[in-house]
């Protein structure tokens, strides 16, 4: 008598081989995924020639051109192996930049995540008015880096600026803001903060009001504060948020250029001068490639790095609903 697996395994022919039917549908099967893969990558296409053109060709020419001594044009002069990796790794300067973007993120990110933040918090509840100020919160976002520099600019002025004109007010002396040593690395941090809080505050926001009302009300029922509500409910639940607010804002404070560039460019004293503007430096102003391309690549293995570290260290405190 025979069994259900019997009848289940495909019919046999007398060679032992499958049978013409397993063939065929092993053949439609096999075309059927060979079409979904062709379609994927059809839809993947566009997106893989921008990679490619603006992201890998520039990755592989970098590390190409970090091997090799340029003329002023760009073309190859001399191989130069890892001498430019040797140069760099034993100039005060580059530890310098690193020194500056260290401490430009570390004065940037965990203010702007905190500032953005008590604003969301403030503002994502259902109260007449609070759409006004989530536009407002948000307005940031929609200026591009030029224009806020040059705003600011006009701010941090040491005679005709509104902060220094509000000191006078107050009775204490103006300040140097961007051409003081001691005073420029936070002007263009304060910049920089207010440049990123439109996003902060978008995603943070999102964040909070994906938490469903429920729990609120529950953990008022429990008798729970606002402020244990806050620090044990909600921060928890908007972990992820948080988690991928923070990598993202480590990797744009480590890729800063343009707010440096237009405010300070670098200066005064080199108490400005990080390690994207080094590179500018390095590259187009004095030419030479070499140098700049290995720099570019020693900031990739930093952020990569950074981001890795990060994962492993903050990842596992993060709550996935």
């Amino acid at each position: 008598m025979s069994t259900v697996q019997d009848h289940l395994r495909p019919r046999q022919e007398g060679s032992g081989r499958p049978s013409a039917a397993a063939r065929t549908g092993r053949r439609t099967l096999r075309s059927s995924v060979l079409q979904e893969h062709l379609l994927a990558y059809g839809f993947l296409a566009p997106s893989l020639l921008l990679f490619a053109v603006f992201l890998f060709y520039p990755l592989l020419k970098s590390v190409y051109l970090s091997l090799h001594l340029t003329d002023p044009r760009g073309r190859i002069a001399a191989y130069a192996g890892l001498d430019n990796f040797t140069e760099l790794f034993t100039s005060e300067k580059f530890y310098q930049s690193l020194k500056v973007t260290l401490s430009f993120t570390l004065l940037t990110v965990p203010t702007g995540i905190a500032l953005a933040l008590l604003l969301a918090a403030l503002s994502h509840n259902k109260l007449r008015g609070m759409k006004l100020f989530q536009f407002i919160f948000s307005l940031p976002v929609a200026i591009s880096v030029g224009t806020g520099s040059v705003i600011w600019m006009m701010l941090f002025h040491p005679t005709l600026g509104t902060l220094n004109y509000f000191l006078s007010l107050l009775g204490a002396e103006g300040i140097r803001w961007l051409s003081d040593p001691a005073w420029a690395l936070y002007s263009v941090s304060i910049m920089t903060v207010w440049m990123n809080l439109g996003f902060n505050y978008i995603v943070l926001l999102s964040g909070l009001q994906s938490v469903p009302e429920e729990i609120y009300d529950s953990a008022k029922i429990d008798g729970s504060g606002p402020l244990r509500t806050f620090f044990c409910l909600t921060l928890p639940l908007i972990s992820p948020t948080l988690f991928f607010s923070g990598i993202v804002s480590v990797i744009g404070a480590f890729q800063s250029f343009g707010q440096i560039h237009i405010l300070t460019k670098g200066g005064p004293m080199n108490s400005t001068d990080v390690i994207v503007f080094n590179i500018y430096q390095d590259a187009f102003v004095n030419f030479r490639f070499g140098i700049g391309s290995a720099q570019a690549l020693v900031l990739f293995a930093v952020i990569l790095l950074l981001t890795i570290v990060q994962f492993r260290m903050f990842e596992r405190k993060v709550h996935y609903q």
